[in-house]
């Protein structure tokens, strides 16, 4: 944990704890593996810095993060009071990372696109009706092959205040490509009931599949901020007089 520490060995003033602070288990066991781990987080220090600071002003939050890896751990523990839940396409990867982090809560999913069909699924995704952002769904959507309509109910059943995709593959034409979960991140935070807005993290923003899927679906003027490989949206729900949400889900995609 010594990269989290300030150059004469203080904390930065975004680490700071009160004097109030409880150390949770979860957290404890995040110290004591990176502190023993020599595998680190796949992203950088600077990333993860902007995701912590909406983590840290939003308290215990519901955290949705699409990939089970090697700061799956890290993430929890940013979240320590709130409900965190890791949806990972490998089933033998799941039992790998629960069998020594077993407390952490992931779920088995399945995904029903290859990295290859972007270019024809952008560009026809409107020609069925279900997918159109004036009546675009997730749960149960079987005929937008863009939404995840497979999901474990926990999913559907919670609003979610943070959203990570960071999974699932992308970087092999057959992998499934992250096309279905940056559309069905924008459509379940289109749809949030609860106050405010969601928050949405994508990683590796330099690939042409996840930049362009985030201009069309989450959309540039939604973008608060971003670092690195890292992109960070602040999406507001969307109201019955909202007039863009009939034709497209973004006013402008440049």
């Amino acid at each position: 944990m010594s990269a989290l520490v300030g150059p004469v060995g203080r904390w930065p003033d975004q680490f700071s704890l009160s004097s109030k602070s409880t150390t949770t288990p979860i957290q404890l066991e995040a110290i004591l593996h990176y502190a023993t781990s020599k595998i680190t987080p796949q992203q950088t220090r600077k990333e993860i810095d902007e995701s912590f600071k909406v983590l840290q002003s939003l308290g215990s939050c519901n955290f949705l993060v699409f990939g089970l890896g090697y700061d799956s751990l890290m993430w929890a523990s940013l979240n320590p009071n709130g409900t965190t839940l890791f949806l990972e396409e490998s089933p033998e990867w799941v039992k790998t990372v629960l069998k020594d982090a077993p407390f952490l809560h992931a779920k088995t999913v399945s995904y029903k696109t290859q990295r290859r069909e972007a270019p024809q699924l952008l560009k026809t995704y409107k020609d069925e009706p279900d997918c159109r952002p004036d009546r675009a769904f997730v749960k149960g959507n079987r005929h937008c092959k863009l939404a995840l309509d497979n999901l474990p109910n926990e999913v559907y059943d919670t609003e979610w205040d943070v959203i990570m995709i960071d999974a699932p593959r992308g970087f092999d034409p057959s992998h499934p490509g992250r096309m279905a979960a940056i559309f069905s991140a924008a459509v379940m935070a289109r749809e949030r009931k609860s106050p405010g807005n969601t928050h949405v993290f994508l990683h590796d923003v330099e690939r042409t599949v996840e930049s362009t899927f985030a201009k069309e679906f989450l959309c540039m003027k939604y973008k608060v901020g971003g670092v690195g490989k890292l992109w960070h949206f602040e999406i507001p729900p969307v109201g019955d007089n909202d007039s863009a949400a009939a034709n497209t889900f973004c006013l402008s995609t440049v």
